[in-house]
């Protein structure tokens, strides 16, 4: 039975009572004030649902992470970031970036990332919780990314791309960026073909959650304005 979430307390149910069917969904009402979304990362979920929809949460068994130990860069995506054909920056252009995620896509009728999703995380990254990474071509803003960093974790959130290339090397130089800073895991959520050609893979929720357990309060030498 799926739980409905009481707007005057923050709790989720374990993550063990998500449904099998659809995958992972475990509980739904609530609100998206910052304090809620970030209890819900910390405790290994995260908000998806459609316009009208009541805020849904899901915490999806397994979980596509990606190791930045893993990376895979293929030979033409390496030799596109030696070419440096794209300039990449942190936290420059968030409120873009998080806007053209919510653009609309290639066989899709609509978006996750409504104007109040836009908001909540707008409000996060204000508290220096979400970051952006922006991809530019010239003076034009042509892929980039966003999530949120909590102690040596980083969940990805969306990424977009209006060139070929340009979010796979915003995503790879987040990646490489993260692990000289200290990370040890990225969370994408569900797997792609697209975060899988990168080195995604799927591993067990019970696994995810104890990642989380022993790296949410570690410390990182992040520097993301820097």
């Amino acid at each position: 039975m799926l739980a409905w979430l009481d707007r005057d307390t923050l709790d989720f149910p374990p993550l063990e009572q998500a449904l099998r069917e659809p995958n992972g969904l475990l509980a739904a009402g609530g609100d998206l004030r910052p304090e809620r979304l970030i209890r819900a990362y910390r405790h290994g979920c995260f908000p998806w649902f459609q316009d009208g929809q009541p805020p849904l949460w899901w915490s999806p068994d397994p979980r596509t992470v990606l190791f930045p130990e893993e990376l895979h860069v293929s030979r033409s995506l390496a030799k596109c970031l030696r070419q440096q054909v794209f300039r990449v920056t942190f936290d420059q252009a968030f409120a873009e970036v998080i806007d053209a995620c919510a653009g609309p896509r290639r066989n899709s009728d609509g978006t996750w990332i409504t104007h109040p999703m836009q908001q909540a995380y707008r409000q996060l990254h204000e508290l220096g919780i979400a970051h952006s990474v922006e991809v530019w071509q010239a003076d034009q803003l042509v892929g980039g990314l966003y999530g949120l960093a909590m102690g040596q974790l980083f969940f990805g959130e969306s990424m977009f791309s209006r060139t070929t290339n340009a979010s796979k090397v915003g995503f790879v130089t987040l990646v490489r960026h993260l692990q000289d800073w200290g990370f040890v895991l990225i969370d994408c959520q569900m797997p792609t073909r697209h975060l899988e050609s990168l080195g995604a893979r799927s591993i067990p929720r019970a696994e995810f959650a104890t990642y989380l357990h022993r790296h949410l309060d570690q410390p990182s030498s992040a520097s993301w304005r820097a």
